[in-house]
Order: structure tokens, then sequence, then C-alpha cells
């Protein structure tokens, strides 16, 4: 992504805090200069200040550093601030109530999906979901529910700049098949994930709009190929469009 009008300081301290967010164990002085090819000085004078408010925290014993708790605090405020979570909250319970199985509701943010809640459901199922991560838009029902909603030259654009990787043997990674996926979803009103993001885990979803007739999120149930099957997924079908109509309602949308 080119950058404009940028800050150099303020770049670089953005920088490092993602590349020390990736990392579990913590980074080095040495080790983030190295990824990020500029001198060591810099980086601690960096690193010293995120230090300091909070943002990057030094492990007194290795040396290493890690991403703070400041982050916490900012990340609680702004999922707290997301008007949708908190008016979603009973619907999603209900469905986790109801299906047993993990719901999830997403935002879109620049061509991705970024999770904001997840219920476990009451089964058991590993997913690579947890809130705060992103995911594709087409592979994943969520993203299928967004984009189907969106307009036709941002859906290309998205399609031109992210490409349509194949994350299993089911993933649809052709243009043209996809913008019909993308009609028919529009049309009957759900999204289905069948194995595309990951394998065994089939998903489905319903758009969420609010007052301005906006596609806002998306809410889905995502379960195990053998729970989820074709006769499942029936039923589901007018369920989860009722559950997007419902946070819809509770976020002005008529």
């Amino acid at each position: 992504m080119e950058r404009e009008n940028v800050v150099k300081s303020v770049a670089r301290a953005l920088d490092i805090i993602e590349i020390v967010s990736l990392s579990r164990s913590g980074l080095g002085v040495t080790e983030i200069a190295n990824q990020m090819d500029i001198n060591k000085s810099s980086v601690f004078r960096t690193l010293a200040t995120l230090e300091q408010y909070g943002y990057i925290e030094q492990n007194e014993e290795t040396g290493r550093y890690r991403i703070g708790y400041a982050f916490l605090n900012i990340s609680s405020k702004l999922l707290d601030s997301l008007d949708v979570r908190a008016e979603a909250q009973r619907v999603l319970r209900q469905l986790e109530t109801e299906t047993n199985e993990v719901v999830h509701l997403v935002v879109y943010d620049r061509g991705e999906v970024v999770y904001i809640e997840k219920l476990d459901g009451y089964e058991a199922l590993r997913m690579h979901s947890k809130v705060g991560k992103r995911a594709p838009v087409h592979c994943t029902s969520v993203g299928k529910a967004i984009l189907a909603h969106l307009p036709s030259s941002e859906v290309i654009e998205i399609l031109n700049r992210k490409g349509l990787p194949a994350h299993t043997e089911h993933t649809i990674t052709t243009k043209e098949e996809f913008l019909k996926e993308l009609a028919d979803v529009k049309k009957k009103g759900y999204a289905l994930d069948l194995e595309e993001n990951e394998a065994g885990i089939r998903c489905i979803a319903a758009p969420v709009f609010d007052h301005t007739g906006a596609v806002a999120a998306a809410v889905s149930i995502s379960g195990p190929t053998l729970r989820m099957t074709d006769e499942r997924l029936i039923p589901l079908r007018q369920r989860m469009i009722q559950a997007g109509r419902e946070i819809s309602k509770r976020l002005g949308w008529k």
C-alpha cells in the first residue's frame, strides 16, 4: 500500500508495533532492526517512547519487547463503541442456544472482514477465527454476505487487489463464478461457505444493515460438515435471514 503524507517517526512506530505484535515470545532490538532494515538506535528510541506510553513492554529477564496492555484498553473502547456489537448480543446468544454451534459477528474493513464477536457454542469445534482477527471476503460466508451488498465497482476493485486465492479445494477462484455467486447471495438473502475457507467447516451467514440501508456487518453460524449437512442448512437459511433483520432493526434499519 502506498503511503502519502506520512510522518516517518509515526510510521516507524506503527511498523514496530505491527512486527512485535506478530511474535508471541517478543522480539529483541536487533531482530526488529533487521526486519525493518534500519539502525538499532532508531528502533531503541522508538521502543522507549512506546514503552513510556504503555504500548510496548520489555521483559526484564530476556530484554525482549512485546505488545503492552494499553492496547487492551483501546481495543475494549473500540469494541464498546461499535453499536452493532452491543445491539446484536441478544440475537447472537439466541442463535448459540438454538444451534449449539459457533456464532460470529463481523464488520467489513478495507477488503477484509474483522471478527468483532464470537460465541463458541456448546459443541467442540476448532476454528481459526477469534475476535479482532481478519479474514478474506471471497471464501467466507460473512464476506460474501457483505460483498453482495456493496457497489459492484467496489467489489471489482477488491477482487483485483486481493485476488481469489484458494484456501481449500472448494474455494471459488474465478472472478466470473464468484460474481455469479454474489448475485445469488443477494437474491436469496444468505451466503454459504461450503468448506471454502477451512476444510471440514461449513458456514451460513446473513447481512446486517444500518439505519441508512447500507450493509454494516454480517452474522453467521459455523459448524463441522458432519453436523452442518445440506438438510440442516435448509431451515437455517430463513433463521439467519431473520437474525440479520433483527439486528438490522436494532440499528434503525427499516
